[in-house]
C-alpha cells in the first residue's frame, strides 16, 4: 500500500520580500532624531532591496561558499589571490553603492555618520561578513587623510563603484583598506610586536620602508592596501602597505593561509608574512599604536552597529516564527511565557538601537564635552556590552525556533555563529574594559561630564539614581582597586545611558520595563524571567 504519508503543516514560511527599514520603528525614529532624516528615502529603498528574496539568497550563498586562497598559479608563480563566491561581490557592490565604505567622509554633511550607521544597521541584518572590508576602509580614511599624499588615492577611496579586480591602483575604479596588527606571540599585547621596518632612504613620516615579519590576523587580506603596525628600533609606527608596488609588481606580502573561522564565513581573514614588503610610514614616528587607535575608535563603533544589527535580526526572526508557529492549540506569540521572553528581547534590541544611533550622532557632532565623552569612554563600554548581549540574544532567539532553529537550512545558526566575533575584534572584553578605565583616568573632564549628565538624567527615577550613585562612588575609589571592577563599570555605564535614552525617546511602557528588569532587582540571568507580557511592545517591534 502506498500513498501520502503525512500532511506538511504548521511550518513557518521563510521571511523574505519585506522592508528591513520600514519594519523597524525604533530605527526610523532614531534616523530623524539623530540628524539623518535627509537619508530616509534612500533607507526605504535599501531596506526593500535588502529584504528581497534575491538579496537574501545572495547572502546565504556567499556564506555557504567560503573564500579560497590561490597562493600559486599553475606555473608555480606566487599570486596570493583570494577567490570569493560571485554573490559576495554582489553584496559588496550594494554596500559600496550605499557609500558604507566612505560616505561619512566624502560627503560630510550634518548627520552623515548617523546616516551611514542606519545603513550599516540594515545591511548587517542580511549579510555581516561584508561589513569588515567596508568598516576597515571607512575607518582608515581619517588616518590617511592626514598624509600629504592622500589626494593620490582619495578618488579611489571615495568611489561608489566597487572594483574586485586584483590590479595595481592605476587600473582600478575604487579600493579597499584592511588592517594588520596582531602577531603570533602577542595578540592584544601590541607592544610585543616583532615585525621590523627598515628605511629605504631617509626615515620618518611619508618615507619608504621595507617590512620583514608576519601578522597572525590580517583583516580583509585581498584589500588593495593595509595599515600595519611594525617596529623600527625600539619604537612602533604605523605603515601603509600596498598590495601592488608603484612599478606594477606585486608587493611581497605573502598570504600563508586563510583562517578557518567559526563564523563570518563569507569574509576572508588571513595570516601573512612580509618578505621585504614595501611600506610608507603613516602618522607620527613612534606613535603607531596611537595612530591605529584613531582608526579603532571608528571600527569599535561599527562593532556596536554590527552587533545591534544581529540583535535586531535575531529578534525579527524570533517574532516571525512565533507569529506563525502553533503549539498546544495557540500561536506561540499568544502564550504568556513566550510573550515574556520576546518582550525582554524587544527591550534589549531597542536599547541597543537607541544607543548605537546616539553614538553615531556623537561622531557627527563637534567638540561638545558630552559627545567627546560618548566617543572616547562610552563607545568602548558599549562595544563590550552590546557585543556580549548579541551572543545571548542570538542563542535565545534560536531557542524560540526550537529544533528548527538548530538546523543549518534556516537563518539562526549563521546569526549565532556570527555573534561572538564583534566581542573579539577590535579588543576583546577585558582589553576594552581596561580601555574604558584608562580613558576615564586620562580624560577626567570627559569622565566628569558623563557623571554629571548621568546624575542629572537619573535624579527623578529612584532605581536609576541609586545605580548612578553607586557607579560614581565606585569610580571615585583608588585606581588600584578599579581594574577588577572594569566589567562592572562598563556594564553599569551602558545600562544607565540606555535607560536614560529610552526614557527620553521610547514609549514609556518600554522604558519602564527596561528599568524594572535591569535595575529593579528582578532581572534574571536569562531572558523572560522578570518581564511581564506586553503585546503592544511586540507589535511595535515587528508591525508586520
Amino acid at each position: 500500500m502506498s500513498g501520502i504519508t503525512h500532511e506538511v503543516r504548521n511550518q513557518v514560511p521563510e521571511l523574505s520580500d519585506y522592508n528591513v527599514y520600514l519594519s523597524d520603528l525604533a530605527l526610523q525614529e532614531a534616523v530623524k532624531r539623530d540628524g539623518a532624516q535627509w537619508h530616509d528615502e534612500a533607507l526605504r529603498h535599501y531596506g526593500a532591496r535588502l529584504g528581497s528574496k534575491e538579496t537574501l539568497a545572495w547572502a546565504h550563498d556567499a556564506n555557504r561558499h567560503k573564500p579560497e586562497l590561490e597562493a600559486f598559479d599553475r606555473c608555480g608563480l606566487r599570486v596570493d589571490r583570494v577567490h570569493f563566491h560571485p554573490d559576495w561581490h554582489r553584496i559588496m557592490r550594494m554596500a559600496f553603492l550605499q557609500g558604507m565604505h566612505s560616505s561619512a567622509w566624502s560627503d560630510p554633511k550634518p548627520g552623515a555618520q548617523a546616516a551611514r550607521a542606519a545603513t550599516y544597521l540594515l545591511h548587517g541584518q542580511v549579510e555581516a561578513g561584508s561589513l569588515c572590508p567596508v568598516t576597515m576602509t571607512s575607518a582608515a580614511i581619517p588616518v590617511l587623510r592626514e598624509e600629504s599624499w592622500f589626494d593620490s588615492i582619495s578618488p579611489l577611496l571615495y568611489s561608489p563603484q566597487y572594483d574586485e579586480r586584483d590590479l595595481p591602483l592605476s587600473f582600478k575604479t575604487s579600493m579597499t583598506i584592511g588592517m594588520g596588527m596582531t602577531e603570533k606571540q602577542g595578540g592584544s599585547d601590541l607592544r610585543s610586536n616583532a615585525t621590523r621596518a627598515l628605511p629605504v632612504g631617509a626615515a620618518g613620516r611619508g618615507a619608504e620602508y621595507r617590512l620583514l615579519g608576519h601578522k597572525w590576523f590580517f583583516s580583509s587580506p585581498a584589500s588593495d592596501a593595509h595599515l600595519v603596525l611594525a617596529r623600527h628600533g625600539d619604537r612602533l609606527s604605523c605603515f601603509y602597505v600596498p598590495r601592488w608596488c608603484a612599478d606594477g609588481s606585486k608587493n611581497q606580502v605573502h598570504i600563508q593561509r586563510l583562517k578557518n573561522k567559526m563564523g563570518n564565513l563569507s569574509n576572508a581573514s588571513g595570516e601573512v608574512e612580509f618578505n621585504d614588503a614595501s611600506a610608507i610610514m603613516v602618522g607620527e614616528e613612534g606613535r603607531g599604536i596611537a595612530t591605529l587607535l584613531t582608526m579603532a575608535s571608528y571600527t569599535r563603533l561599527d562593532c556596536i552597529l554590527g552587533s545591534t544589527a544581529l540583535i535586531r535580526q535575531s529578534l525579527v526572526q524570533a517574532l516571525h516564527h512565533a507569529r506563525h508557529r502553533q503549539a498546544f492549540g495557540r500561536a506561540l506569540i499568544d502564550q504568556e511565557l513566550m510573550q515574556a521572553v520576546l518582550t525582554d528581547l524587544v527591550l534589549e534590541s531597542e536599547a541597543a538601537t537607541v544607543l548605537a544611533m546616539r553614538l553615531a550622532h556623537a561622531f557627527d557632532a563637534g567638540g561638545d564635552l558630552l559627545d567627546r565623552a560618548y566617543r572616547r569612554i562610552l563607545t568602548p563600554a558599549a562595544k563590550f556590552w552590546v557585543c556580549k548581549r548579541a551572543i545571548a540574544v542570538a542563542a535565545e532567539c534560536m531557542e524560540v525556533w526550537g529544533g528548527n532553529g538548530y538546523i543549518e537550512d534556516g537563518p539562526m545558526p549563521r546569526l549565532l555563529r556570527e555573534a561572538p566575533v564583534n566581542s573579539i575584534w577590535e579588543g576583546s572584553g577585558n582589553v576594552i574594559c581596561l580601555d574604558v578605565l584608562r580613558a576615564m583616568k586620562s580624560h577626567p573632564d570627559l569622565a566628569q561630564a558623563l557623571a554629571q549628565t548621568l546624575s542629572h538624567d537619573c535624579a527623578d527615577e529612584p532605581l536609576l539614581a541609586d545605580s548612578a550613585r553607586g557607579l560614581i562612588s565606585l569610580l571615585s575609589g583608588k585606581g588600584e582597586t578599579l581594574e577588577s571592577a572594569g566589567r562592572l563599570v562598563a556594564q553599569e555605564l551602558v545600562l544607565l545611558v540606555q535607560a536614560c535614552l529610552l526614557r527620553r525617546h521610547a514609549p514609556q511602557a518600554l522604558a519602564d520595563a527596561f528599568i524594572l528588569t535591569r535595575f529593579g532587582g528582578r532581572g534574571g540571568r536569562v531572558f523572560g524571567v522578570s518581564q511581564r507580557p506586553a503585546p503592544s511592545l511586540l507589535e511595535r517591534a515587528w508591525p508586520m
